[in-house]
């Protein structure tokens, strides 16, 4: 605990667990726990991404103070119960496809996403259009589009094997979801002076 808040009466300690938007990577995992600790009024007890258990000095610390902390770093709390669940289910997306072992080759997208979040993939689907304005469907699109490509700058694995890890059926089934989302051919990507990639808090947008 902060020195800061070790000095404080026990009464007005508060503990409180705050999701946050925009976290995609481990590199916001420890940006987030820096900035709330860099108040002295904060302990930060457990980060995810997407969320943060966090102890406080409640006469100094509120949720437009956190806000204010996270907005400066790119981050945001998000306010309600549906934006939270559109928030989960992104980062399990994420999760999914740029850092699970096992990619969607083995573990179907739907069948994934309902066990880690815990409600059925309609249900999460329903709720992720009506927040978003895109389907799940085509979000996972986006996402895979963004590995294809990170995966064709490292220049690893074929792109037989970028397929198979990826779940899709053929190297043409593939090449036709990239160019349909890019509008230009993998090949074309991977021959470009500058490969642009975009930000994955940026997919919706």
């Amino acid at each position: 605990m902060s020195q800061n808040l070790q000095q404080k009466n026990n009464l007005n300690t508060a503990q409180a667990t705050i999701y946050i938007k925009n976290m995609v990577s481990n590199s916001c995992v420890k940006l987030v726990k820096q900035e709330l600790e860099r108040t002295g009024f904060i302990e930060v007890l457990r980060v995810e991404l997407g969320e943060a258990e966090i102890q406080y000095d409640n006469q100094v610390i509120n949720n437009e103070f956190i806000n204010a902390i996270l907005k400066h770093n790119g981050f945001e709390l998000i306010p309600d119960n549906s934006s939270r669940l559109t928030e989960q289910i992104k980062i399990a997306v994420i999760n999914l496809i740029f850092y699970g072992n096992n990619g969607t080759s083995i573990v179907r997208n739907s069948d994934y996403l309902s066990e880690k979040i815990g409600h059925p993939y309609p249900y999460l689907s329903k709720v992720f259009s009506e927040k978003t304005g895109m389907t799940l469907e085509k979000y996972i699109i986006l996402i895979k589009v963004e590995k294809i490509k990170e995966l064709v700058v490292y220049d690893e694995l074929t792109l037989s094997e970028i397929a198979y890890t990826l779940g899709y059926s053929s190297v043409q089934y593939l090449s036709n979801q990239f160019k349909e989302v890019t509008g230009i051919t993998v090949s074309e990507y991977k021959n470009m002076g500058k490969r642009e990639r975009k930000p994955l808090n940026l997919i919706e947008r």
